[in-house]
């Protein structure tokens, strides 16, 4: 798939991104994929190659861009080495919901001006930290997003005042959920919030539970289970093209 890198020029700074696109002409209906909490990386490359070859114009940013040149983390050990998980964790820190909701207008007006992107909204998608970062871009820039996509996303029905179960009265979007079991950050309980506040605002959702653990569907991480990720991928298929076309 093509795929080309560049720079949007923020609030706070300039963020690479890349944006990969079908063979073909186009325009294409376009999509954000939001990192887990590793960041954008190779597998992230592949995983949004992927995406476009289904008919999108696919979007992955460095939602870590305010750190500089930053040293990328090792999925494999990050979260047993004592000092790496307290980098990445201080890093994600950093990247509150209003951080997000700015970064995410200009990711929008970005793909808006592309000529390999039709249309003023767009999907979002994402992982781990990039699930909740999907769903509270839904919630606090609503009229740009027409689909929201989250896969074993924390954080998404809890007692933060930024948790996006919150923000359900402002969704404009089609929701799907695809959470992981024995999830610390997205429990059973967790998944009933999310349905109530969602069923209560009339949003269209789904909320599936896939049997595996978290980091799932994301190759370089530990927990990846290819049966799961493939569900997830054919879910994806389906739920953008239904929402997105």
């Amino acid at each position: 798939m093509p795929r080309i890198t560049d720079t949007v020029t923020t609030a706070d700074g300039s963020c690479t991104v890349s944006l990969h696109t079908p063979d073909g002409k186009g325009p294409w209906p376009g999509v954000v994929m939001y990192p887990d909490a590793g960041g954008a990386r190779p597998t992230f490359d592949e995983m949004a190659g992927r995406l476009a070859s289904y008919g999108y114009a696919v979007l992955v940013p460095d939602v870590y861009y305010r750190e500089g040149e930053w040293q990328p983390f090792s999925m494999a050990t990050v979260f047993s080495d004592d000092t790496e998980r307290k980098r990445l964790f201080g890093m994600m820190s950093k990247v509150t919901p209003e951080i997000m909701a700015s970064d995410a207008v200009t990711f929008f007006d970005y793909l808006a001006a592309r000529p390999e992107v039709s249309g003023e909204s767009f999907g979002t998608t994402g992982y781990c930290m990039g699930g909740r970062t999907s769903l509270v871009v839904a919630g606090r820039v609503p009229q740009r997003v027409a689909a929201a996509m989250s896969f074993h996303g924390g954080g998404l029905a809890s007692d933060d005042p930024g948790s996006p179960h919150l923000l359900a009265d402002r969704i404009e979007a089609a929701v799907y959920v695809g959470a992981a079991r024995n999830d610390k950050s997205f429990t059973a309980e967790n998944g009933e919030t999310l349905d109530k506040a969602l069923t209560a605002a009339g949003v269209e959702h789904a909320i599936e539970w896939y049997p595996v653990e978290h980091g799932f569907a994301v190759p370089d991480n530990a927990p990846y289970d290819e049966a799961a990720a493939t569900r997830h991928w054919d879910a994806m298929e389906s739920f953008f093209g239904a929402h997105l076309r």
